[in-house]
């Protein structure tokens, strides 16, 4: 969109106060938005960094608790799986989500409750029924082994899935604001910038109209006084010349001489 667009507005001196309260009002949105990208991006990346170690880490723990069942299988035998399953009754760890907020954004943050019970030696055991008496016979260290490794990778798992999450919701909502920012920065300020450049402009050249009107208005009552006077002094000089003051014959007609009268220098009396 090209930055030379402004709005169509009628210019006044209301309509300038208007933009530029709205100009105003963009310029403090766009710092206030440019603040929140900048914190939004700097916990996206320490994030990203959180999400790329426990990616290592959980292959690595991935890792150690299939070998460690692999090892519980070997001493205790296949029956190993029927037992786990014939022994559990209801989950021993649980899930649940609370929220966190990033310079407005809530993102949500998943943690695990409910008791690991470890034994004598520090091994984690099942917590609950028959199973932590599971490879009591034979194999008990490594089902121990197993148990305790399948738990970390369990807790690296959550705070694993936890991350990915805020990183998502995290995209999402820089992508938003950085548009929003863009479309500030790019496309709202330079218009009302335009138009107030453009209102200026309008009101400018409505001034210099007005001033050279008035100046045209200045100049006709000049050249009308200019003319009177010159009437006046013409009236004067005539009267210089012939001696003849209309003032003198405002009375009564039989009382004014004629024109003749008053061009000789005759007495009306004398004639008669």
């Amino acid at each position: 969109m090209s930055s030379k667009q402004r709005l169509t507005v009628v210019p006044s001196r209301m309509t300038l106060q208007q933009v530029k309260a709205k100009l105003a009002g963009a310029k403090k949105g766009h710092s206030m938005l440019k603040k929140k990208s900048d914190a939004l991006l700097v916990r996206f990346r320490a994030i990203l960094s959180d999400i790329l170690r426990n990616k290592e880490a959980a292959g690595e723990e991935s890792r150690e608790a299939m070998l460690a069942l692999a090892l519980a299988k070997y001493a205790f035998g296949d029956e190993l799986k029927h037992v786990v399953i014939e022994n559990v009754d209801d989950a021993s760890m649980k899930v649940k989500m609370s929220p966190d907020n990033v310079a407005g954004v809530t993102i949500p943050v998943f943690s695990k409750f409910g008791a690991r019970v470890t034994d004598a030696d520090g091994n984690d055991s099942a917590g609950k029924g028959t199973a932590s008496l599971a490879g009591l016979s034979k194999g008990g260290q490594q089902i121990g082994d197993a148990r305790t490794a399948f738990a970390d990778t369990l807790d690296l798992l959550v705070k694993l899935a936890s991350l990915q999450t805020s990183f998502i919701i995290l995209d999402e909502a820089i992508k938003l604001t950085n548009r929003r920012v863009n479309a500030l920065e790019n496309v709202v300020k330079p218009r009302l910038e335009n138009t107030i450049s453009y209102v200026l402009s309008e009101l400018d050249e409505m001034e210099r109209e007005e001033f050279f009107r008035l100046k045209l208005i200045q100049n006709k009552k000049e050249k009308a006084r200019l003319a009177e006077q010159g009437e006046k002094l013409k009236e004067e000089r005539k009267l210089a010349l012939t001696g003849f003051d209309p003032a003198k014959f405002a009375g009564d007609d039989a009382s004014k001489p004629s024109i003749i009268d008053a061009h000789t220098g005759a007495d009306p009396d004398l004639l008669f």
